[in-house]
């Protein structure tokens, strides 16, 4: 977002704040940020837009942290990929004057931290805000509007059908991309060797996910627990179905099932969230991030 609204004139100023004075020192060199702070109360300072970029299970104390000192009519927002409680832990500290707006940004890599950000990443990807009730339209539409501006795609939602949509989406994937990546780890009669030797290409995807950062993803998992929940459990309910048809022999219903389920690779496709790309367009994106 700082590199960005900084190469877009989109911000008068942009400030950061981060715990690390490693990550702080990255910040300035790469130019994320104007400057930075070393607490976050002294970064919201003056702050027109106060975005917490942060694992969703410290929003809560950030937000508690910088309230005294948000100024009046600004905007606090976040890209956190769990809405509910996000909205549950931060909500009660903002102060009365002060707009919240949560957001989520659906896009990003695998790579975390100050070196892994560019500025195309929002490029044709959806920004999703869940404004709870009550929050002034003119402000969810002043971060729309930045949103926009920044190259995505904006779309308002609830809150808790948020986080149904990105248990289906993204976090059940991510958890089930960590068990099949401990499977492997776990199946002593393939080496470590053979695994990464012999890795065929559905592998590969789920290691890539897997080396998502895990604070994150622990944070996800714990303050979205109904909705993952409820969607692994209806994984293992189609799971046990797969396993009856292979054990049976009934490759109709085998056929039938990965038909239907290709449909969906080629509708992301359509809807230009990926490209048909021979590794799926992975190699160019690289160049871009790099």
């Amino acid at each position: 977002m700082g590199l960005r609204m900084r190469e877009s004139g989109l911000a008068g100023e942009v400030v950061g704040h981060a715990r690390s004075a490693a990550t702080r020192e990255t910040a300035l060199r790469r130019g994320l940020v104007h400057r930075v702070c070393d607490t976050a109360a002294e970064a919201v300072q003056g702050a027109d837009l106060v975005v917490l970029c942060v694992p969703v299970g410290a929003m809560g104390a950030v937000a508690e942290a910088i309230a005294p000192h948000l100024e009046p009519g600004a905007t606090v927002s976040d890209v956190g990929s769990v809405k509910r409680d996000v909205i549950a832990a931060v909500a009660p500290h903002v102060p009365d004057g002060v707009h919240f707006v949560p957001a989520h940004p659906i896009a990003g890599t695998e790579h975390s931290g100050p070196e892994a950000g560019f500025a195309e990443l929002f490029e044709n990807r959806w920004c999703l805000l869940t404004p709870p009730e009550g929050t002034d339209p003119e402000a969810a539409e002043r971060l729309a509007r930045l949103w926009r501006a920044m190259g995505s795609n904006v779309e308002e939602m609830d809150p808790e059908h948020h986080d149904l949509v990105l248990a289906v989406t993204s976090h059940a994937p991510h958890l089930i991309a960590y068990t099949m990546v401990g499977v492997a780890d776990d199946l002593r009669r393939v080496t470590d060797s053979e695994v990464i030797k012999y890795s065929a290409a559905g592998f590969r995807d789920f290691t890539r996910i897997a080396a998502s950062d895990p604070v994150m993803w622990r944070d996800v998992f714990l303050n979205n627990k109904d909705a993952t929940l409820e969607i692994l459990g209806r994984f293992t309910e189609e799971l046990f179905a797969l396993q009856r048809a292979i054990r049976t022999g009934d490759g109709a219903m085998l056929e039938d099932y990965f038909t239907r389920t290709r449909a969906i690779r080629r509708g992301i496709i359509e809807a230009g969230q990926d490209v048909a790309d021979p590794d799926f367009g992975r190699a160019a994106r690289r160049g871009v991030a790099e």
